[in-house]
C-alpha cells in the first residue's frame, strides 16, 4: 500500500517527535532506531524511508527539539525573570523529555556526527540571540555577553541539578543559579 506525502509528513513529525523526547530523556546512546520508531507508533522497516542513519535523525532530532524548546510559552527569551524561573526550576529539571535540548543533548552532542553539531552551534547562536534581547546591558555587547553568561550559567546549573541524587544539594544548586543570574545576594 502506498502512503502519501501527507501521511510521510505525519511519519516523519511522528518520528522526530519521538527522537526528540527520547533522546534528551535517555541520550543517544541508549536510544534505538527501533526504540523510537516504536514510540512513534511506526515499525522499524519504515525508518530509511524517512532518515539514511541514526546520525540523520539524530541531526534532525536536535533542531526539533531547539524549535519545540525557543517555541515553548514558560520560556519568553525577552523576559529574562520569566525564563530563569522556569527554567531552573524542579519542574523543568524533573522533565528532561519536553525540557532545553542543550542541557538534555548538549553533552551527548559532543561526541556525534559533525552535522549534529552544527545543528546545536546554529542552535546555541540563535538562543543567544533570544537572550540577547531581554539581557541587561548598556549596549549590544554587553548585553551578548550577559546573554552568554546568563545562558551558560543556566545550562550548567540545570545538568548538576539533575545530577545530584540529593535533592536538597539539587533544589540548592538550582536557586543559586537563580539567584546569581538575577544578582540577588545569598539569604
Amino acid at each position: 500500500m502506498r502512503v502519501s506525502r501527507e501521511q510521510m509528513a505525519v511519519h516523519r513529525r511522528q518520528i522526530l517527535d519521538s527522537a526528540a523526547k527520547l533522546f534528551r530523556e535517555r541520550g543517544f546512546d541508549a536510544v534505538t532506531v527501533a526504540d523510537v520508531m516504536k514510540a512513534a507508533g511506526l515499525t522499524h522497516g519504515g525508518f530509511y524511508r524517512h532518515f539514511e542513519s541514526k546520525d540523520a535523525l539524530i541531526a534532525a532530532a536536535i533542531a526539533e527539539a531547539q524549535t519545540q524548546s525557543a517555541a515553548h510559552p514558560d520560556f519568553p527569551a525577552e523576559d529574562l525573570d520569566t525564563y530563569l524561573a522556569a527554567y531552573l526550576s524542579p519542574t523543568h529539571r524533573d522533565h528532561p523529555a519536553e525540557g532545553c535540548p542543550v542541557a538534555g543533548m548538549g553533552p551527548a552532542a559532543i561526541r556525534e556526527s559533525t552535522e549534529a553539531r552544527q545543528v546545536m552551534t546554529d542552535g546555541l547562536h540563535r538562543q543567544i540571540a533570544r537572550l540577547t534581547q531581554g539581557a541587561p546591558g548598556k549596549n549590544a555587547a554587553e548585553k551578548r555577553q550577559a546573554a552568554i553568561a546568563s545562558w551558560s550559567a543556566m545550562v550548567g546549573g540545570l545538568i548538576l541539578s539533575r545530577l545530584a541524587n540529593d535533592q536538597v544539594l539539587s533544589n540548592e544548586i538550582l536557586t543559586a543559579t537563580r539567584n546569581a543570574i538575577a544578582g540577588k545576594k545569598p539569604a
